[in-house]
């Protein structure tokens, strides 16, 4: 999905010169023909990347806006535009916090990149304040970046437990994002400015489980040189976050359980208990009541952390994140990297949207941070991405076998129903599994996804080959839902 720019502007010609300006550099325009409109809208779309405000206006004008948008706690950068660029106007435009200042009439080259500018900037800003959170444990759910529908649910859910101390067990594939959901949860509460320690209990040695989490006393074995705390009185009076909490072995179970009724650890080779006063938060992208069925996971262990489930849908389902995700993951990486790239092509966004992401987001990240190392200029093309390229193609998607859904996020999580996984084909599909005629909106929509796989993202070349123009095939992405994956397949 492209970034949205909203253009404020009291001159009906200025607004239309503006409009096409910006989609012409393959941005989505909303427009407004006034101070008062700008702040409604701005109040009704979350989904506003930057504003081109105007700065003289009868009703309210630009500096008016941007002390608005100040006092709202509206962080979206705004360029303002006036036909006066006096000393006097620029330093007082600054100052009210616009990040840049053009001269009308603006020249389309001078207005892209300032925009690129400030949405680069913006996005640098968010990823930089939400790493820092995060290390604080001051991370909000606020923080957490979506603009999908399927992600809704989920965030109201994490801001419902937020407000207590209920068990929480993250469902969700592994690289969806559960320790982001996990953090969020624990900063939007009232233990954020105690410790959140999180503990992967899929990579502890089992001979030192109960060690590592309970702690042990000086000689208590073989290395014990000193005293260890233990994670759990790491986090007393804070959140601990026992990640695939599945993988942990049978003895370590029964301790934790203990350790949650009694409210209390057992160091090993103490001689008395230790308080504790413990949130738990546990994640597994495992099937755990198949695990308890095949008695690998204790059942009362299960339902003393199954309190509150919460189910993350992998990225396919949201993929209408990607972009946004896409962008944020850029910006963070090309300033540790030291390289001056700024955007993704639309063609470079297209392809990653077609991908299907088996690794989810932290697959995705790394694919920009490759990206990023390989490229030589100052944006990412979809040449960047040649093994998502690969991973597109018919043939590639015909070898995967049809798959159900995650048996991580099986029964026990709501709404967690995944559709099957269909192999690509380059004939298509004339009627449905019932032998009805398939509707016109889905074969369009199966032909396009096939081309851009085909052409490896050259979207120049899919609309060539498709006999429509560009801009044509962008509006077909948006409106049969190309850039936001269908949450049910035909």
């Amino acid at each position: 999905m492209p970034e949205t720019v909203l253009i404020v502007d009291d001159d009906p010609v200025q607004r239309r010169l503006l409009e096409a300006m910006v989609q012409r550099f393959s941005y989505q325009a909303l427009t407004a023909d006034g101070g008062d409109a700008a702040l409604r809208m701005l109040g009704e779309n979350q989904a506003i990347d930057a504003v081109v405000l105007d700065l003289v206006m009868p009703d309210l004008d630009g500096l008016g806006v941007l002390a608005r948008m100040r006092e709202g706690g509206i962080d979206i950068p705004a360029i303002v535009q006036t036909a006066h660029g006096g000393i006097d106007n620029v330093v007082s435009v600054m100052r009210a916090g616009a990040a840049d200042f053009v001269v009308k009439p603006v020249s389309p080259e001078r207005l892209q990149v300032s925009l690129r500018n400030a949405l680069a900037t913006k996005a640098l800003v968010g990823e930089l304040r939400r790493l820092k959170r995060s290390r604080d444990g001051t991370l909000t759910i606020a923080d957490v970046i979506t603009r999908s529908d399927a992600m809704r649910p989920v965030l109201r859910t994490a801001e419902k437990a937020a407000t207590s101390t209920i068990p929480v067990m993250i469902g969700g594939e592994s690289g969806v994002g559960k320790e982001l959901i996990a953090r969020a949860i624990h900063g939007s509460g009232a233990r954020s400015a105690k410790p959140f320690v999180a503990v992967n209990c899929g990579a502890m040695p089992e001979n030192l489980v109960e060690s590592i989490l309970f702690g042990h006393e000086k000689g208590a074995f073989t290395g014990a040189t000193e005293k260890h705390t233990g994670k759990f009185v790491e986090a007393d009076g804070g959140t601990l976050f026992l990640d695939e909490v599945g993988e942990l072995p049978p003895a370590a179970q029964v301790k934790l359980l203990r350790a949650l009724q009694e409210g209390e650890v057992e160091p090993v080779g103490g001689r008395k208990n230790v308080k504790v006063d413990v949130r738990i938060i546990s994640a597994t992208n495992r099937d755990l009541i198949a695990d308890v069925k095949a008695g690998r996971f204790r059942e009362d262990l299960f339902y003393r952390l199954h309190v509150y489930p919460i189910a993350i849908p992998p990225l396919r389902q949201r993929s209408e994140d990607i972009p946004e995700l896409a962008r944020h993951f850029l910006a963070r990486l090309a300033a540790e990297e030291g390289k001056r790239i700024r955007v993704i092509t639309p063609e470079a966004l297209a392809l990653l949207t077609a991908y299907r992401w088996p690794g989810n987001v932290r697959q995705l990240e790394n694919a920009i941070f490759r990206a990023v190392v390989l490229a030589d200029g100052e944006q990412l093309g979809a040449h960047e991405f040649p093994q998502i390229a690969a991973g597109i193609t018919p043939d590639a998607v015909a070898a995967q076998p049809v798959v159900d859904a995650a048996p991580a996020i099986a029964a026990g999580w709501p709404d967690a129903h995944e559709p099957t996984v269909e192999p690509a084909t380059a004939a298509l599909r004339l009627v449905d599994a019932q032998g009805e005629a398939r509707p016109l909106e889905d074969i369009e929509r199966e032909a396009i996804r096939f081309a851009i796989a085909h052409y490896r993202g050259q979207m120049s070349e899919v609309a060539r080959r498709l006999k429509i123009g560009r801009s044509t095939l962008y509006r077909k992405l948006e409106s049969l839902g190309l850039e936001q994956e269908d949450e049910a397949r035909v």
